[in-house]
Parts: structure tokens; sequence; C-alpha cells
């Protein structure tokens, strides 16, 4: 087993820092890759729904469609799933990790951690897509405006106006039950499949190839069901929602279907994993090389000399638990 290290030095001062990275500071490097996972996905995914919204009302073609929007949050997913997964485990979602805290042990300490680490990841990227395309939101604004009194309040807030990229909101008048079973299902849908991802038995979902997946399950989700209401992530939508209300105050907060875009994905990301597990998970099957050299790799990676750890393994506890998650 050869560790980077052995074959790479690096800097006296990144040394000093990877040794507080693995003790005491671990858990700073944990939340602040689900922070950037969850930045890289929205803000991939909202910059080209935005695009898409702006080009309708400026009328200008070919700025975005829902196929690009759909790819977009896929790319997005992807470069989080990859950047993410071997520190934090890549849960990336408020829905996974309070299915790991229920089912898997995860700590509920870390799990808080995660979640505000998630929020915020969204909440920033959505800020920052607005600082960037400032002129041309102000630009529709004021179009909207144009049109009649009355059509810029009527627009905003709603999948046609600028704050519609940020926050998400349905059509007035919309059936919340049936924007609620869109919801759900799509969720379910998704997390089926980030539970067959994660399943180390899976011989036709190698782990490099789970990124990927995953982010094809998301793009079929924005390209088929979208137009109805899609979250599909609770830390998207929280932080979102949370943008939209710093820039444009509370009439941004989304009624009634804001608790919809919020929770459905929690329930739904359980629901799945009950499923996956009452019905396609089997524990008689053999784990695939692929998925016990990921499992190795991370049992090494913990019991290498630099991490400065405790005991007789050189672990913590902590970072013990943290494997078990990394492992399912």
């Amino acid at each position: 087993m050869v560790h980077l290290g052995d074959i790479q030095k690096r800097h006296r001062v990144l040394q000093r820092w990877e040794k507080q990275r693995h003790g005491n500071a671990h858990w700073f490097a944990e939340c602040f890759a689900e922070f950037i996972g969850v930045f890289l996905y929205v803000y991939t995914g909202v910059g080209s729904q935005l695009l898409f919204i702006l080009g309708g009302i400026l009328k200008e073609q070919g700025l975005s469609s829902v196929f690009q929007t759909g790819a977009a949050y896929a790319s997005g997913i992807i470069f989080a799933v990859i950047l993410a997964t071997p520190v934090s485990g890549g849960h990336l979602n408020p829905g996974i990790t309070i299915a790991f805290v229920l089912t898997k042990g995860f700590p509920l300490v870390r799990a808080l951690r995660y979640l505000i680490a998630q929020i915020l990841g969204g909440y920033i990227a959505c800020l920052l897509i607005y600082v960037q395309y400032h002129d041309l939101i102000k630009l529709a604004e004021g179009v909207l405006d144009l049109a009649g009194p009355g059509v810029l309040d009527a627009t905003l807030f709603t999948p046609q106006g600028p704050a519609g990229a940020f926050a998400l909101y349905v059509m007035p008048g919309a059936s919340l039950g049936r924007v609620f079973l869109n919801e759900f299902v799509c969720d379910v849908m998704i997390a089926l499949i980030i539970w067959c991802c994660l399943d180390p038995t899976n011989l036709l979902v190698p782990p490099f190839a789970s990124p990927v997946v995953i982010g094809l399950a998301y793009a079929v989700a924005v390209w088929g069901y979208s137009i109805e209401g899609l979250a599909a992530n609770t830390a998207r939508d929280l932080g979102g929602r949370l943008a939209a209300l710093t820039i444009w105050g509370t009439k941004a907060s989304g009624g009634k279907y804001a608790a919809i875009a919020a929770l459905a994905n929690i329930p739904a990301t359980l629901m799945a994993l009950a499923l996956y597990e009452l019905f396609l998970a089997d524990y008689a099957r053999v784990i695939t090389p692929s998925h016990l050299e990921i499992i190795r790799a991370h049992e090494n990676h913990a019991r290498t000399p630099n991490r400065m750890m405790m005991g007789n393994s050189n672990r913590s506890t902590d970072k013990v638990e943290n494997e078990e998650v990394e492992r399912v």
C-alpha cells in the first residue's frame, strides 16, 4: 500500500496543517467538503436556470433551455460527488444525512454540522449568482415593470420570474397536492438510484461510475418534471429560499409551497431507503472488487501515522464512525 506522502512531499506549512486537519480540524474539512459540493451543484444548475428565465423575459433566444438546465444540474452533481466524497462521504443532501442518522448510526453532532454546511453552500452560491447576473436581472425586472401595472409583482415570484431561479415557486392556482406528488415521486426515484450506487454489491455500478449515474438521475427529473415544481434537494431549496429572502424580502417566502419544496425530499429519501433495503438489497451477495478496493483504501488512509490519531490503530472513534458511513 503506497500513500501519496511516500512519493510526493508537501511543504512544511501544509504538513503542519495536515496534522491539524487529521486531528482537531477534521470536522471542519468535512464541513467544507459538504459546503463546496452543494455550492458547485447549485452554482452550475441555478446559473443555467436563471439564464433560461431571463431569456424568456428579454426575448433572447438560445440563452438556455430545460435540457441545458438539466445537464447543468447533472454536471454539478458529478463535480460535487467526486470532490466531496473522499473527505466527507459526499452526502450533499439533508435527506441523505438524516437517513444516515436514523438508520446507519451517523453521529448527530456531525449531522447538524453537515446540514448547516449544505444549506450555507446553496445560499452562498445563489447570492454569488445574483451578483454576477445583477445587471441582467434588473433589466428583466424593468421589462416586466414596463409591460403593465402589476406585471412585475405578478411574475417576479413565479417560475417565470427572476426570483424563481433562486427560490422555487409554482404558478398561482396550481394544485399543491399534485405538486407534492410530483416532488415526492421524483425524489424517491433519485434516492433509489443513490442507494443503488452506494450498494457495495452492485456489479453494474462501480464506484467511479456512481457520480455520473446519480447526476443522470437528477437530469432526468429536471428534464421531465421540473415545470410542475421540483426541488429534489432540501439544501438547494432552503439555500435558494434564504438567498431570495435576503435579496427581495419576505415577499419571496413562497407561501405553502415552501414547506413542500423544503421538506418533501426527507421522507422521500427515507422511503426510498426502506424500499431498497426491503426488496432490492441482498446481504448474501459478495462485495465487488472495486468496492472492496475503496473500503481498503479508506482503512489504510486511517492507519497512516500522519493521521496523528490515538489508539493502537491510530484511529479515533470519530474517524471509525466516518469510515462506516463511507463504506455504505
